[in-house]
């Protein structure tokens, strides 16, 4: 298949216009579009040990590269967070939660999603699919969850994500990069947090994009390559 046809497949199925203003994605520079595609690896950051392995690839990346890559790279990074059935919908169903609304209604950043468990039924759920999780303000294992926020990637360094979630009387916020002034805030608003980390909260997404580039019936893989390793002796 032709370079050509597989980025209009992805254009038409996550629109460049759902991006945010500030956001880049796409190519980062020009490439032959005629160029026959025999496999596509999707990637959450493209290193520069990464570029130039593979012959007639398109590597996609969620977050943009930091180098110009040799290889075709065309990124899909806010506006596979914002549209219907990406990231945010695989972080739900990896938590066996229920989309019901937008968490940002200006942005569509995020979705508020209904949940029937104890905390420590989501609790289970969160432990099993994901490591090194953190918590602010933990609650009490018999607590009834209804209403969770849910952010792929970011969430938890914004504090007015965290205001927000207050305001909508969520029982619990669940993203990505907390931080000590989000857990401060957290803590002065009795809000409850939990940190799957950036990384981890956002790989249900690569996998749903997997699936959904598999309706182009090319060879297309996950190359889930962690950034942060834990340091061991």
């Amino acid at each position: 298949m032709k370079l050509e046809e597989i980025i209009e497949f992805i254009d038409e199925k996550v629109p460049k216009s759902l991006a945010l203003d500030f956001d880049e994605i796409g190519f980062k520079k020009e490439y032959d579009l005629t160029e026959d595609i025999d496999s596509i690896k999707i990637y959450m950051d493209l290193l520069p040990e990464d570029d130039g392995l593979y012959e007639k690839t398109l590597i996609i990346t969620h977050h943009p590269p930091l180098f110009v890559p040799k290889t075709p790279t065309y990124t899909v990074h806010s506006n596979w967070d914002i549209v219907d059935g990406g990231a945010n919908e695989a972080l739900a169903d990896a938590l066996n939660l229920e989309v019901r609304d937008y968490f940002d209604e200006k942005t569509k950043i995020g979705r508020v999603c209904n949940a029937d468990y104890t905390f420590i039924e989501l609790k289970k759920t969160i432990l099993t699919n994901f490591d090194d999780v953190r918590i602010v303000n933990e609650l009490d294992d018999g607590k009834i969850i209804r209403k969770v926020g849910i952010i792929s990637g970011f969430g938890l360094k914004n504090p007015e994500y965290i205001r927000l979630a207050k305001n909508k009387n969520l029982n619990l916020l669940i993203s990505g990069d907390l931080c000590q002034e989000t857990a401060i805030l957290a803590k002065n608003l009795g809000m409850t947090l939990i940190d799957l980390n950036h990384h981890e909260s956002e790989v249900p997404g690569l996998y749903k994009l997997e699936k959904l580039l598999s309706e182009l019936q090319i060879n297309t893989e996950v190359i889930d390559k962690k950034p942060i390793q834990k340091l061991t002796v």
